[in-house]
């Protein structure tokens, strides 16, 4: 044998079994390297950016509106952006969709949010391709595109495009980060979390088991911390390969969240209210050329179902209290602006920042969620989109007011500051008038980029950064994954415009969508509605608006160019037809509450054991949402054991067993108000605790408790668990992260058991009669009527 290639020298080791490395190469007498100085060897060759690729890092923040940041007219502090706005450019016509998971699914694919699977927030299932809940499987991500082409592609953040029921450690993780391009993931992979005590971190293609949190914990800092790790793990590893960062904040969605040092500097900082700030913002807009000089700012917000109060007529009460939710959203945003230049720092230390293209932006304008009056307890409040408003209470929440910012309360700002944060614009983030989906865009790259400090008007989509990013990086977009044609791009690439303002926009049309509020945008003209849920799409009102000389919408032109209104209906109506737009949501609850039928096997006796990690949120919750259901709690006790039996949920809402001094407590969170009940003596020996709930009603609860067939507690009223509380799963013998008893946490910790658990039951009974479901099963009975 004169020569063998090493292709043969690995065809004849397979051949001959494993282990037969030195027989393949003894028969070659000694000539292994005749081998290799007579053949190439045949490796495969991996993905390979061209030399002096630059760096990506996309940034998005969550909930930030047009106006939050120095460089487009805030009076928060952001040294920062202002520094990466003054060395890059800003667009200012710059536009997303007006709701968080469709922004992302966009921003990622370059497809408009419907035909990428994402019309609405991904906490729902209802079976229509465009509210799939997860990217469609032909569409290609950035990260593919970055991985396939030799960047390494990471992601710190939040995720939010994963069916809800598919986030549990059974899966399947098909639409997990590292199933969409990314190499490495940590951050969550729900919509928002508690920033001092997240509910549930992941890492790569798992759930971190966490007890606690060290004291001083914050969210947005870990994520840096993460960040700046992973491109020192990868430039370690590697001297030059370049990597692409998905930066998905999430701040500053709610629980309104801050760090006691940034609170403190906002302190009293928004007494003069939501109008005189308002009015501040808009004239320093002007000022700093991010608002032509002529724009008008519109009045307040007055529309149905939207209209602000005058600041003058809120009582003292309501001013206080209010003008601290502002202070701790500032903080939040004066946070993330520190957690930039801390990135940055560390990007410069490390000698990365020079070539790195930097897109900072936003997923929609500010959010109305705290609603009129703003809110302690999130998830109460998220209750009032369901016509329960009858919990809300300025008083309550007043109560809390030292508490707000910290871990115990999941506070969210009220209406007006969302206007605020949307000046000068109208409406708020979920609306498809520009308040919910105009935002701040800069783009920086200070090798190529530097000392622009310029503005750009072209009006522009989220759709259009993939192929903008791919240009700047010199990245091909394919034309099929997996041998499946693509669907067609939504966006075009706007790179001309970074190094010539004059070029035209290259986004001339886009239609928008959100719970069934509609618009169109064309070529400088928009038509829009604001959508009353449970009334006729016909019967809606349309406004149409000359955005280039009125960008602000106060001139309604649907009377005088009726012609033009109706075209641009028209166009909105063929565009929802090409991106599966249809059903819209008619407000009746029916598109958020169907689930296929292969989530009820999860609703099942459900047994846990001692050491079993916290139970993800969604599967929990599946246990005790609208139906009757029981708990058991079996362990062997022994005098002076102590701690934890059982914990489910947080300080946003839940319900835990505890021994304490040999006494059995309940505890009750309803929103934030606990209630402990003392269950008396347990006996030693073999022990069974019992819960049995019945929801008497759609807002709360009755209870009855037993130790061992022997009932020793009960109460009625207590508040019934809902929208998505609680947050946090179930635990087994600890109460880990956000607790459910701040006293018993204050005193103990995680406070784990010390004795033994043998097993915890869940035993979830029949639905109730108010259950989303059955109003589904109803509405498909009537039909049958008809047909």
């Amino acid at each position: 044998m004169e020569s063998v290639t090493l292709g043969q020298a690995r065809e004849f080791e397979g051949s001959t079994g494993r282990g037969n490395v030195g027989k393949a190469y003894s028969g070659f007498k000694g000539k292994v390297g005749k081998i290799f100085s007579t053949s190439e060897p045949d490796w495969p060759v991996p993905p390979t950016a061209p030399p002096d690729s630059p760096n990506v890092l996309v940034m998005l923040v969550d909930d930030l509106g047009f106006a939050d940041l120095g460089c487009f007219g805030s009076e928060i502090d952001t040294p920062g952006l202002d520094a990466l706005a003054a060395e890059g450019i800003r667009y200012t016509n710059f536009h997303v969709n007006p709701m968080c998971s469709p922004t992302r699914a966009s921003l990622l694919t370059g497809l408009n949010s419907h035909m990428a699977g994402m019309g609405h927030v991904a906490h729902f299932d209802p079976g229509f391709p465009g509210y799939a809940m997860e990217l469609r499987e032909n569409a290609v991500t950035m990260g593919d595109l970055f991985q396939a082409n030799g960047w390494a592609s990471l992601m710190v953040g939040k995720w939010h495009l994963c069916k809800d029921s598919q986030l549990s450690e059974a899966g399947p993780k098909h639409s997990w980060p590292l199933q969409k391009g990314f190499e490495r993931f940590y951050g969550i992979l729900g919509g928002f979390t508690n920033f001092h005590h997240p509910h549930r971190l992941c890492e790569d293609n798992h759930a971190l088991d966490i007890d606690s949190y060290p004291d001083g914990y914050y969210f947005t800092d870990d994520l840096t911390d993460k960040a700046i790790k992973m491109v020192r793990e990868l430039r370690s590893s590697h001297p030059h390969k370049p990597w692409f960062m998905y930066f998905s904040h999430g701040a500053v969605h709610a629980p309104l969240q801050a760090k006691q040092q940034d609170l403190e500097k906002y302190r009293n900082k928004y007494e003069s209210g939501w109008d005189a700030v308002r009015k501040s913002r808009f004239e320093k807009q002007k000022e700093i050329g991010v608002i032509p000089p002529d724009v008008e700012l519109p009045e307040r917000n007055h529309e149905e179902n939207h209209a602000i109060k005058a600041w003058d007529e809120l009582t003292r009460k309501e001013k206080e209290l209010f003008a601290k939710y502002q202070e701790i959203f500032a903080a939040m945003v004066d946070n993330v602006d520190q957690n930039f230049l801390m990135l940055r720092s560390a990007l410069e230390e490390m000698g990365e920042w020079e070539n790195t293209v930097i897109v900072f932006t936003s997923d929609n304008g500010g959010s109305r969620e705290g609603q009129e009056l703003g809110t302690s307890a999130y998830f109460r409040t998220l209750l009032s989109f369901t016509g329960h408003k009858e919990l809300e209470s300025v008083d309550t929440d007043y109560e809390r007011l030292d508490l707000l910012g910290g871990p115990r309360v999941l506070a969210h700002y009220p209406m007006g500051w969302a206007m605020t944060s949307n000046t000068p614009f109208r409406l708020y983030k979920t609306n498809t008038h520009q308040g919910g989906q105009q935002v701040p865009l800069i783009i920086s790259w200070p090798k190529k980029l530097r000392g622009q400090n310029t503005i750009r008007t072209q009006y522009q989509h989220v759709t259009d950064l993939l192929p903008t990013i791919c240009d700047l990086a010199g990245i091909e977009i394919p034309m099929e994954k997996d041998g499946e044609e693509l669907p067609p791009a939504a966006g075009s690439s706007f790179f001309e415009s970074l190094n010539n303002p004059e070029v035209t926009s290259t986004h001339p049309e886009q239609y928008y969508e959100m719970i069934g509020h509609r618009g169109f945008y064309d070529q400088g003209w928009s038509a829009v509605t604001i959508r009353k849920p449970q009334t006729p799409f016909s019967q809606e009102n349309w406004e149409l608006h000359d955005l280039a000389n009125d960008p602000t919408e106060i001139r309604d032109l649907s009377e005088k160019h009726p012609e033009k209104l109706q075209q641009l209906k028209e166009k909105w109506q063929q565009a929802a037809w090409d991106n599966q737009v249809f059903p819209l949501d008619e407000g009746n609850m029916v598109k958020e509450t169907l689930r296929p039928p292969w989530d009820a096997e999860l609703v099942t006796e459900t047994i846990l054991y001692p050491g079993t990690p916290t139970l993800e949120r969604w599967k929990s919750q599946q246990l005790i949402n609208f139906r009757n259901w029981d708990v058991e709690i079996l362990l062997d006790y022994v005098s002076g054991d102590t701690g934890t039996l059982l914990a489910h949920g947080d300080q946003g809402g839940g319900y835990s067993f505890a021994i304490e001094a040999g006494e059995l407590i309940f505890s009750h969170n309803g929103y934030g108000d606990t209630t402990e009940i003392n269950c008396g003596r347990v006996p030693a020996g073999n022990v069974v605790v019992q819960l049995t709930v019945t929801p008497p009603d759609f807002l709360t609860w009755d209870i009855a408790i037993g130790l061992n067939n022997e009932p020793v507690a009960e109460r009625k009223g207590l508040l019934a668990l809902l929208a998505m509380a609680p947050f946090q799963g179930i635990d087994v013998g600890i109460d880990s992260k956000s607790p459910v008893n701040w006293r018993l946490f204050e005193e103990n910790g995680a406070f784990p058991f010390s004795g033994e658990i043998k097993k915890v039951r869940y035993l979830p009974g029949h639905l109730t009669d108010f259950a989303g479901s059955r109003w589904v099963d109803l509405l498909k009975a009537e039909g049958t009527k008809y047909e």
